[in-house]
């Protein structure tokens, strides 16, 4: 006996790839309905072998549907979500809206998982935001094994995680370059994304960080440990799909780089590819259709007691967006709903 599920927001990039991953994955699916909103009323998508015809969310009804996943915005999220929740459908959204609500929690499997039977306070369960979720899962084997007291991270963030205008507007750009006739505005981005790098994410806050740097702190205290102190600068680079960070960490206690090397190999969702020569470590570009979060560069930092510095890959529309979701769809079946 499986599962009637819905995945909202069908059409777009993250709610594709939901669809891929449930499929790839043999999510246990007795039923799957496909929403989106009017303007795009009857497109076709693809469910393994089979294609299905997207349905209104305006119309939808919720009652009797196990889980939505939700890929839809933090706007249609605030209409729709409440409407799940209240007909009995468990909502798992990937949107910002409900992630730092102290009633709904925000999860990353194979970091917190207990925190799956806290999802009944409101029907809803909150992923957390891309640059966050590849993070968190390196972060805590480490800090369950050395207690880690700050984080200091600069991301590289792909323009898939701008949506497909994102990937778009690099793609003129560059044809743009090479065809000087033609002229590419910015329009996603604030300035040009091709051959450049952009230092900025979301919106800015009075204390001169941006909201994405905010959300990757607020994020790591509620899914690790609210004591950790996490500094942040976020920047988009001309990448299509794939984030990168370049992480250090300060723990309590002495952890040597040849442990933490193991204790990452042994951890859930993580691989290393740690090999100090030309090419072993791994880019964006390898990591594009992996489940996985990569890890390279393990050294020691000398410029402090109990200092390692790390790189880490992940593919964002996958652990960052629809993989996150759909694990814990599977973590909600396995331990509280048990139908599959």
């Amino acid at each position: 006996m499986g599962y009637r599920v819905v995945v909202a927001g069908a059409t777009g990039n993250v709610g594709r790839e939901m669809l891929n991953i449930l499929a790839e994955r043999q999510f246990p699916v007795d039923e799957l309905a496909v929403l989106a909103s009017r303007r795009s009323l009857g497109t076709e998508v693809s469910f393994g072998d089979k294609t299905l015809t997207t349905q209104d969310i305006d119309t939808f009804d919720f009652a009797g549907w196990d889980m939505a996943l939700f890929a839809i915005g933090s706007d249609a999220t605030k209409e729709y979500g409440p409407k799940a929740a209240a007909a009995g459908c468990v909502v798992i959204d990937n949107s910002s809206l409900y992630r730092y609500d102290p009633d709904i929690p925000l999860i990353v499997p194979e970091v917190n998982p207990q925190a799956i039977h806290d999802y009944a306070k409101k029907n809803i369960i909150a992923n957390p935001n891309c640059s966050t979720a590849q993070m968190v899962v390196a972060l805590k084997p480490l800090h369950d094994r050395a207690k880690i007291k700050r984080v200091v991270v600069s991301t590289y963030q792909s323009v898939s995680g701008a949506g497909k205008n994102g990937m778009d507007e690099l793609w003129d750009q560059t044809k743009a370059i090479y065809n000087p006739t033609t002229d590419v505005a910015p329009k996603t981005f604030q300035k040009q994304i091709a051959f450049n790098v952009i230092p900025h994410i979301d919106v800015f806050m009075e204390d001169g960080s941006t909201k994405e740097e905010w959300k990757m702190v607020a994020e790591t205290k509620k899914i690790v440990d609210p004591s950790i102190k996490v500094t942040a600068t976020c920047v988009r680079v001309p990448v299509f799909v794939g984030h990168s960070e370049a992480i250090n960490i300060e723990t309590e206690d002495f952890l040597d780089e040849d442990e933490a090397r193991d204790i990452l190999r042994e951890s859930p969702g993580i691989m290393v590819i740690d090999k100090r020569e030309a090419g072993g470590y791994v880019t964006p570009a390898e990591c594009v259709g992996d489940f996985a979060t990569f890890i390279s560069r393990i050294r020691q930092d000398s410029t402090i007691d109990n200092g390692l510095n790390f790189w880490c890959v992940s593919d964002n529309l996958r652990k960052g967006a629809a993989l996150n979701a759909v694990q814990i769809a599977e973590l909600l079946g396995r331990e509280v709903l048990k139908k599959g």
